[in-house]
């Protein structure tokens, strides 16, 4: 086991692998930028380096600044959490030159699948059903070519995109090529390359993930899976775990065919496989692979009693999972909110200022994962989560009268959140009985109770 870690990150996830790090022993390395040097994950960790001003590109996102503060303090590995450098094979490959290994998969399993393009020809190789949907878009003609065989709508992403970026769903074709021109723009934006692709939009499916586990040892396992059919601008907003519309027998097809592309990949670590489940019939499409620790992970921790940022550091270790798929047991229903200092009624318009005065729900089957305090300033130069709430039942109903009142109890006054809207949603009759997918924020006029706060 390694003696030191270094966390190449901020916020609750920099706080959550700390803890993980702390309750095996490890000692703890923290970075933080200038305006984050009073931030918890600063205080909680045995070390802390400044690695830059407030620009994440200056500091978060500086490779030589984070290897050199895990050189300095003598860190033998280092967590990247997820954002920021989660998914960066370089910067995995720059870990491993010197000598420091990176806790998460290989760099050349994150960039066979952080090519969406090239992830989706590997895992129909092996066997995974895939949307149907091109390769890089070459040209104007492929595109509407495409788009006129599948059928309208169609949805362009970006090839090496994630977070909802450089995506866009298009209904006919006069809106394509403008539709093409700004996911290009916004891709190249957000991740340095403008390529996108097509595949075949279901307006009414349902985000269904599966959790894998894999050590270095050849041992693939999953966790069973995880609803996000919640979301706005492709990002999304409450998950649960197990999805109430997932069978035994659909659960075992969906893991069965996300293990195989897990090995496909030669995937070790924590990752999840995403799929698309068209209600209709419950045929189920490939989406991407994400090759780092997920937002949402303590929903499979809850239903499953597996630390999964434990495991993720035991792997990297070295160690075996030490447990067979025989004994992953599902117990009861678990989800969670994510609260983002937002503005729902303003289109979710980010919120920043001083948090004068916090209040954090908890009681029975109540987890709250946040970085947060009386005093904390929202800055404008990150993301906007504050924390999540994360509740636990004996099923799906003990679980959102929980989050209803776990919400309830949250107070973070001097800046607007989406914990007003996100108790919404929860006691919305439509997501009560669970008839969601993933345009359910989107398709207000379905949900009369959303249109009154959006």
């Amino acid at each position: 086991m390694f003696n030191k870690v270094l966390i190449a990150n901020r916020g609750e996830i920099a706080l959550r692998v700390i803890r993980a790090c702390k309750e095996l022993g490890i000692r703890t390395v923290a970075v933080f930028s200038e305006p984050d040097r009073e931030s918890v994950h600063v205080a909680m960790a045995d070390e802390a380096f400044c690695v830059g001003p407030a620009a994440a590109t200056h500091s978060y996102l500086s490779i030589p600044n984070i290897i050199s503060a895990a050189l300095v303090s003598g860190a033998e590995a280092i967590h990247p959490g997820y954002g920021f450098l989660a998914e960066n094979s370089n910067f995995a490959e720059i870990c491993t030159s010197h000598k420091l290994k990176f806790i998460g998969p290989t760099p050349q399993a994150m960039d066979m699948m952080g090519n969406k393009s090239r992830a989706r020809s590997v895992m129909s190789q092996a066997g995974v059903p895939i949307m149907p949907g091109t390769g890089d878009i070459e040209s104007d003609e492929d595109a509407i070519a495409f788009a006129r065989q599948a059928g309208f709508p169609v949805m362009i992403k970006a090839t090496a995109g994630g977070g909802g970026k450089g995506m866009r769903v298009v209904h006919d074709a006069a809106s394509l090529l403008k539709a093409l021109g700004t996911a290009r723009a916004e891709a190249h934006a957000a991740f340095g390359d403008d390529h996108v692709y097509l595949e075949k939009f279901l307006p009414e499916a349902r985000h269904i993930e599966i959790q894998v586990l894999a050590d270095e040892h050849g041992n693939v396992l999953h966790l069973g899976e995880r609803d996000c059919s919640v979301q706005r601008r492709n990002q999304k907003l409450i998950e649960e775990a197990p999805s109430g519309v997932v069978d035994e027998p659909l659960r075992a097809a969906m893991a069965e065919a996300a293990l195989r592309g897990a090995r496909a990949a030669g995937y070790t670590s924590a990752g999840t496989i995403e799929f698309l489940l068209d209600q209709r019939d419950n045929s189920f499409y490939f989406l991407e692979m994400n090759t780092r620790i997920q937002v949402e992970h303590p929903v499979t921790e809850m239903v499953t009693g597996i630390d999964l940022v434990k495991a993720q550091i035991r792997v990297a270790a070295g160690e075996p999972l030490g447990i067979g798929q025989e004994d992953i047991r599902l117990k009861g229903h678990a989800v969670e909110c994510r609260i983002n200092a937002e503005d729902a009624e303003r289109g979710f318009a980010p919120s920043t200022g001083r948090i004068e005065h916090l209040h954090l729900p908890g009681g029975p089957g109540v987890r709250m994962d946040t970085h947060i305090g009386p005093g904390y300033k929202v800055l404008p130069f990150y993301d906007s989560l504050l924390g999540k709430v994360i509740c636990h039942g004996a099923d799906r109903e003990e679980a959102l009268a929980r989050m209803n009142r776990a919400l309830e109890e949250f107070r973070a006054e001097g800046v607007l959140t989406t914990a007003p809207f996100l108790r919404t949603i929860i006691n919305n009759a439509f997501f009560r009985k669970n008839k969601i997918h993933t345009t359910f924020v989107e398709n207000l006029s379905a949900t009369p109770a959303l249109a009154a706060i959006h």
